[in-house]
């Protein structure tokens, strides 16, 4: 509604200057405003079915995050199997690497991954999000299969340059699923179908822990732990090249109303001028270095805890690869259902009032400050089941990021959203690669509780700092520069067209 608001407003204002009367432009306004609201009541009870072709697209790109994820992590749990043969099947080859190269291995992902994030984002703003998904996914679930026999001809040099391909492949995901969300969920909607958008990477995540080591004492010892998310992979991206859509203009499965319903939504009209990426302003926006600094100490506390949680039970905690998968996949499991439960609770008191901005920052607080005060209890305990209840609570309350800085991306600009993912992400991401790396400097000795404080503090300490500039400086407000640069003859044109400066303008 604001965003028709915005564009009655431009016309009133082109009027005067057209030398209209202003009573003429404000009748103007005002039957148009009634025409708007009028069309939205009825679209909304046409509509408001619970389940429509948005949610189809959202399911698919929970689908997507799950298998993306599970691709990312099985290394996290094979490994243990890939360097101790005998606490798994032990007719597989088992390889001598030391903590340091373990460490590189799992963080040489991120190498590649920060790589396509920028051009994934652009390239998603331009072409349309659905192929650029297709191709990162499928190329990546490729090279999972390809794994065990690149152990096996060229040990974990090889190993190391496929998942840089690996991680170039999904840099193009997180940029691409945020402009999906962008041109697909309703304004009302946006935080709920994110979430469970995003859910899906705790989901694969869980899947991926929790199976592993059972795959691994299998008959299809753990090269099968590649084969069988890589082969999933392939068949996501079958069922995606028919029913995936980048906008709801581009769906052949949409009936007109919901269609109607989303675009007015969200203000986007088919046909409307693309917009160039305003670079300068972005990266002189106060509110966008907020959200990549939060977005920097959430990837280093997250990726630190999830490459290091199964190394960390099976030394200090003592647990076998059976149960080590199991637990290490329980804080997973309780953040993919915190997730709807933070939802329902942000959904609720949203309608009860609470500002966007408010709310947006409340759940990082939650999300954030949690873990770092979990993290601290962590570092001082002995008790192995202390110890996973306390990483459960680290893990499944960072959830409500998920409504917090996570969304920040669509709020600052739905236009850029994409982009400004792939800047947050290819900066946040470098903490990905660090993370791993600094672990493997402190913890020489994997039996040692005091290095493991260590790394537990700084994931604390990367929690407190984000979460606090975040809610110093982070806004909710669709920023200026949400429609870029244009020229006057432009500026014009849209007017002529119905389109307004302030509206947003969706890439055709």
């Amino acid at each position: 509604m604001t965003n028709q608001k915005y564009i009655l407003d431009s016309m009133l204002v082109d009027g005067k200057k057209n030398g209209e009367s202003v009573a003429k432009a404000s009748e103007a306004k005002e039957n148009q405003l009634k025409t708007v609201d009028g069309s939205a009541k009825g679209n909304q009870s046409e509509t408001g079915s619970l389940f429509g072709i948005r949610h189809l697209q959202c399911f698919l790109l929970f689908l997507c995050l799950t298998v993306a994820y599970a691709l990312r992590v099985n290394l996290s749990v094979a490994i243990v199997a890939m360097t101790n043969a005998n606490s798994t099947n032990p007719d597989f080859p088992e390889y001598t690497w030391n903590e340091k190269t373990k460490s590189l291995l799992l963080s040489s992902f991120f190498w590649g991954y920060i790589i396509t994030q920028i051009p994934g984002g652009a390239i998603a703003q331009k072409y349309g999000a659905k192929y650029c998904l297709l191709i990162g996914l499928l190329l990546c679930s490729l090279m999972a299969i390809l794994t065990p026999y690149f152990a096996a001809i060229g040990d974990w040099p090889l190993v190391c340059a496929l998942r840089v391909v690996q991680g170039l492949c999904q840099g193009v995901l997180f940029p691409s699923v945020h402009t999906l969300i962008s041109k697909w969920a309703p304004v009302d909607e946006r935080g709920k179908l994110g979430t469970y958008t995003y859910s899906g990477t705790q989901f694969g995540t869980v899947l991926m822990l929790g199976s592993s080591g059972v795959i691994a004492s299998s008959s299809a010892g753990w090269p099968g732990i590649f084969y069988i998310s890589g082969a999933v992979g392939v068949l996501w991206s079958i069922v995606w090249y028919f029913y995936g859509a980048s906008t709801p203009a581009e769906s052949k499965s949409i009936s007109v109303e919901e269609r109607k319903f989303i675009e007015t939504s969200i203000g986007s009209t088919p046909n409307t001028v693309k917009p160039k990426t305003p670079w300068l302003a972005i990266f002189t926006s106060i509110p966008f270095y907020s959200l990549i600094f939060v977005h920097c100490a959430h990837n280093w506390g997250f990726w630190t805890l999830l490459t290091e949680i199964p190394t960390y039970m099976a030394n200090i905690l003592k647990k076998d690869i059976k149960s080590n998968a199991v637990l290490s996949a329980l804080p997973y499991f309780v953040m993919c259902l915190l997730c709807y439960v933070f939802s329902f609770i942000a959904d609720l008191l949203f309608k009860r009032g609470l500002s966007l901005s408010t709310s947006r920052k409340v759940f990082n607080t939650i999300g954030q400050w949690g873990p770092a005060v979990a993290l601290i209890g962590l570092g001082y305990t002995t008790d192995a089941t202390l110890a996973i209840v306390l990483l459960t609570i680290t893990v499944g309350i960072n959830s409500a990021t998920y409504l917090g800085f996570q969304m920040n991306h669509i709020d600052l600009s739905p236009n850029f959203a994409g982009t400004l993912m792939g800047i947050t992400n290819c900066a946040a991401n470098v903490m990905s690669i660090i993370a791993p790396l600094v672990v493997g400097f402190i913890v020489t000795d994997e039996e040692n509780a005091f290095q493991w404080r260590i790394v537990f503090f700084i994931s604390a300490a990367f929690f407190f700092t984000g979460n606090l500039l975040f809610c110093l400086f982070g806004k909710t407000e669709v920023q200026p520069w949400n429609n870029g640069p244009v020229s006057r003859r432009q500026s014009t044109r849209e007017a002529e067209n119905g389109t307004a400066r302030n509206g947003p303008v969706e890439s055709t």
